[in-house]
């Protein structure tokens, strides 16, 4: 029986996978037909090794395919000699794979010149491809993970030099090359940090851009989830499953992958979902997602490391995610750039986003988690938890009432920059120790900005809708109410929350509960 598979290659006689035969179509007919040179660049776990030994599976009966990865090739890099044979010894197996005439593999295994090394793969690359019976297409994997990079650019000018002067019908060279990894060529130079300066390399310049999509939309989804209903007749809904999975993961593949297995092996069999047709429902979806979201996968973890290392990162979007900062991309930002290549924010009309419901959910905890210890907020919602939470359900209206309290006696006298830039952060931070372990959240990126932010937190298959927002005056506030019954309309709720931070002496605090057509809204202003 077929599984999900979140690690490694997926195999399509193993594993539930999402069809991607159009995009390997286009990027034949795109970028190797054509015999260009590029790179894929996305995140980690995004499908990268997977897309290639698809590829080379439809390539394999009219192209020599060959693939090696530079994962654990870290001494390959230590000189020009080591560079030269290591390449060699790796291409070698590949073209005993791949059933290359014996003739033209003894020439390629012949010993290293190790006077001019460089030179003598040159010579090889142009022998290897001018005589050999078929194009051949050369795949790095892991490019980016050569331990020293110098050295490595070495390979890169070579076979650069080689393809320009392919060009110019001076030499014979690979037809069409491919380059995998998180980085990009052009940006090694982030990962190259000498003791005194930041080394800047010069780009892969002969490659053209990769547009390919590599994140799977809902149709495909939806196709990976009939594949599965097909064999387990759950009697899922695959297309409203496949658009609520896409909008958490915004297509992201492990995670797409991550929520299934979840669903299959983790979700079904427990008490609130105790067999398969209850799991693969909305509310199984919302379980597995909260699971994810508070395991430490890899990919978390890079997600951590990665703006450890990059300070400047990691306050970019801290400041996009609790202080609503709009900031517009621009692709010669290193930061942005850098931010995009991990797949860690998207461009959307032009302004910065989180690139998923589930990053964000996972960065707003570990942010709230870092200024967590001996935090008060965080001590008295975990004192009164007990009276949010009635006969496992969770009571909002307690909640709010009981955040104004702790907000007016904590906060009440800082000043509106104070709140502009830490109230939600606050509100998060009461928040989470009510619902951690059982319910999640998420902040809606559309209405996040420096005067709003719609909070819809679920538990136990109830949503709750919280607008955060600072008062701008009445007429901005009716129309806050208006956007929010709209909202509550589209979630197929009719009560909704208001938490307002004023600053106008005139406008009193406190609580009242409004009605709005057969809307409720719960208007909390502090």
């Amino acid at each position: 029986m077929k599984k999900f598979n979140t690690s490694v290659v997926c195999n399509p006689r193993k594993h539930y996978m999402v069809d991607i035969s159009d995009k390997i179509d286009r990027i034949i007919k795109n970028y190797i037909e054509p015999g260009n040179y590029f790179t894929i660049n996305r995140g980690r776990q995004y499908g990268k090794t997977t897309t290639l030994s698809t590829l080379a599976t439809r390539l394999h009966d009219h192209y020599y395919c060959l693939q090696i990865s530079f994962e654990w090739a870290d001494s390959m890099f230590t000189s020009e000699y080591r560079l030269a044979s290591g390449f060699i010894s790796r291409i070698k197996k590949e073209l005993i794979l791949e059933h290359v005439p014996e003739e033209l593999i003894r020439k390629w295994d012949e010993p290293v010149d190790k006077e001019d090394p460089l030179s003598d793969l040159d010579r090889r690359i142009t022998e290897l491809c001018a005589n050999s019976d078929r194009k051949i297409i050369l795949m790095i994997d892991e490019v980016d993970r050569a331990s020293n990079n110098q050295v490595m650019l070495q390979l890169l000018d070579l076979l650069r030099d080689k393809y320009i002067q392919r060009e110019k019908g001076r030499d014979f060279t690979f037809h069409s090359i491919i380059l995998v990894g998180v980085y990009d060529i052009k940006n090694l130079k982030m990962r190259i940090r000498s003791e005194e300066v930041h080394q800047y390399n010069s780009p892969w310049n002969v490659t053209v851009k990769f547009e390919e999509d590599l994140s799977f939309s809902p149709k495909e989804i939806a196709g990976m989830l009939r594949e599965y209903e097909a064999d387990h007749h759950t009697g899922m809904d695959t297309c409203s499953l496949s658009e609520l999975i896409y909008d958490y993961t915004s297509g992201y593949p492990v995670l797409v992958s991550d929520i299934c297995k979840h669903l299959d092996e983790m979700v079904a069999g427990t008490e609130a979902f105790p067999d398969q047709t209850t799991a693969w429902t909305s509310g199984g979806v919302t379980e597995a997602v909260r699971i994810i979201e508070h395991e430490r996968t890899p990919l978390f973890e890079d997600m951590i490391k990665q703006l450890t290392d990059y300070p400047e990162l990691k306050d970019m979007i801290k400041r996009i995610l609790f202080e609503g900062e709009s900031i517009a991309f621009n692709a010669f930002n290193d930061v942005l750039n850098l931010a995009r290549m991990f797949d860690y924010i998207k461009s959307v009309k032009g302004r910065v986003e989180v690139s998923n419901r589930i990053f964000e959910v996972v960065l707003y905890d570990y942010f709230l988690s870092e200024e967590e210890t001996g935090n008060i907020t965080k001590k008295d919602a975990e004192l009164n938890r007990n009276g949010f939470i009635i006969n496992g359900h969770l009571n909002m209206d307690a909640v709010l009432y009981k955040f104004a309290e702790h907000y007016s006696s904590v906060y009440a006298d800082n000043d509106r920059k104070f709140v502009e830039k830490f109230g939600r952060k606050i509100f998060l931070m009461y928040l989470k120790p009510v619902i951690n372990g059982t319910g999640n959240y998420y902040v809606e990126a559309q209405t996040r900005d420096e005067k709003r932010t719609d909070i819809i937190v679920d538990y136990h298959a109830e949503q709750f809708l919280v607008e955060t927002k600072i008062w701008y005056g009445p007429k901005y506030n009716e129309n806050g109410e208006k956007q929010l019954c709209e909202y509550l309309d589209r979630l197929g709720l009719t009560k909704g929350y208001l938490l307002t931070f004023s600053f106008n002496k005139n406008k009193k605090t406190g609580i009242q509960e409004c009605t709005f057509g057969d809307k409720i809204l719960l208007e909390v202003t502090v």
